[in-house]
């Protein structure tokens, strides 16, 4: 097996101070320089691919170039926040204040009323993951996806344990690269902004 080579990109910002895990606000695109500065770091001859959310689609469009697209990815989509969705930490906290303690301490299999717990995402994306590699193995693969996606490959790769992943500051329109190779995974640079 040969080197493949992730390049994460968490899609532009969405301006939202509420949980949106499947909700889907737009991605804000307006800042063309750090457009151009992140499509001139990618490698010219990947693949790009990106989840099936607008934010994700619409920034991966951006990025696109002359590189080959590859369908929308459904199973790369942000964790489900359930009852939660599109509502501040502050009435998560007044409706569910244990539970959401019990979400951010001890994450894992803790999920809010209806949504994903962190090993749901984690697996999908896992499963995810392999799949394309195996498909495109040797490759250069670029994937906008979402901070949750890109801190199970990060979990993964470094073999973090889940809250020290979620320590990890994953910015919009920032590059996260994890190469997957026959020694096993390895990351960086993270949340590089060029």
């Amino acid at each position: 097996m040969t080197e493949t080579r992730w390049h994460w990109i968490r899609h532009g910002p969405t301006h939202a101070s509420a949980m949106i895990g499947w909700t889907d606000p737009p991605a804000d695109l307006s800042d063309r320089g750090a457009l151009e500065r992140l499509a001139a770091a990618l490698p010219a001859r990947a693949v790009i691919l990106s989840s099936h959310l607008r934010r994700a689609f619409v920034t991966a469009d951006r990025l696109q170039g002359d590189r080959q697209r590859l369908p929308h990815f459904p199973t790369l989509h942000e964790i489900h926040f359930g009852a939660w969705e599109d509502q501040a930490h502050a009435e998560v906290g007044a409706s569910y204040p244990q539970l959401l303690r019990a979400f951010r301490e001890a994450p894992g299999t803790i999920a809010a009323p209806g949504g994903e717990s962190w090993r749901d995402p984690q697996n999908r994306v896992n499963a995810a993951v392999d799949a394309v590699s195996l498909e495109h193995a040797g490759r250069d693969i670029i994937a906008v996806a979402h901070v949750g996606v890109i801190l199970t490959q990060i979990e993964r790769a470094l073999g973090l344990t889940t809250p020290e992943a979620f320590a990890q500051r994953i910015e919009p329109l920032s590059l996260t690269r994890i190469i997957r190779s026959p020694k096993g995974w390895r990351a960086g640079p993270i949340n590089h902004r060029p």
